[in-house]
């Protein structure tokens, strides 16, 4: 089953996250600690420095600066190195937020293409029930022979079955599996994220799942995300997006 599988694979992605992260968080203390003791020892030589700085000679006064500013370039080192650290740590975790966006976003896709399955098939079925009873009345109509012309040429009852509407839809992807509430792409991404990051599409969010390009050159947007555009896959020849083929179209 597509939830099944969906979750396993997630769920054995994130199996190593948490050490990942306790080692990480590990070595931000010990550098922070690493660079405040260092910050501590520049307080203490400057201080001895300032008070005795009249009695050195000039090569003591140099050799005492090279050493204070060794220190400070020392620990400069290790800040450069807890923040390297810690955006290696916020990459690692947005890195599994955006393949959850993903995945939520084919399941999404997956489910809908299964209920429109259902639907073609269920009508395929109506249509094939309807034809044999069509041909059960033709052959019933052949043995009255002995029938008026006015009850043979009535009019049979009923008509054509109404293609489903939106809500039919719906009711069979929730029958597809029950219970599961399936929230939209633009949903998913009601989290936090970095407000540098650009955004596209017609919802004005940041990129994830699976995404077209318009192929007009000075398209304002540029790129889209399937749900908002109602793909679920990628068209075959040039696509272009509803206000880019609006404008061709006045052309």
């Amino acid at each position: 089953m597509a939830t099944g599988l969906h979750l396993e694979q997630y769920l054995e992605s994130l199996e190593n996250l948490p050490t990942e992260l306790q080692r990480n968080f590990h070595l931000m203390r010990d550098l922070d600690q690493r660079s405040q003791d260092v910050m501590r020892n520049i307080d203490q030589i400057s201080d001895d420095y300032l008070n005795t700085v009249k009695s050195l000679s000039p090569e003591k006064r140099s050799e005492q600066m090279s050493k204070i500013q060794k220190m400070f370039n020392r620990a400069k080192e290790f800040s450069d190195d807890k923040v390297q650290l810690a955006i290696q740590t916020y990459e690692l975790v947005d890195k599994h937020i955006r393949r959850l966006d993903s995945d939520l976003a084919k399941f999404e896709a997956e489910i809908k293409e299964k209920a429109l399955n259902n639907n073609k098939k269920e009508e395929e079925t109506n249509s094939k029930k309807k034809g044999r009873k069509k041909k059960e009345e033709k052959g019933k109509n052949k043995r009255k022979g002995n029938q008026s012309d006015e009850e043979e040429t009535t009019p049979k009852s009923g008509g054509r079955k109404k293609k489903p509407k939106k809500a039919e839809s719906d009711s069979a992807i929730a029958s597809v599996l029950p219970g599961l509430s399936i929230a939209h792409p633009s949903d998913v991404l009601d989290m936090p994220v970095d407000p540098n990051e650009p955004t596209y599409c017609l919802c004005h969010q940041v990129s994830y799942g699976e995404m077209i390009a318009c192929d007009k050159m000075d398209c304002p947007i540029e790129w889209f995300h399937f749900a908002c555009v109602g793909l679920t896959t990628k068209p075959k020849g040039k696509w272009y997006c509803p206000k880019c083929s609006t404008e061709r179209k006045k052309k």
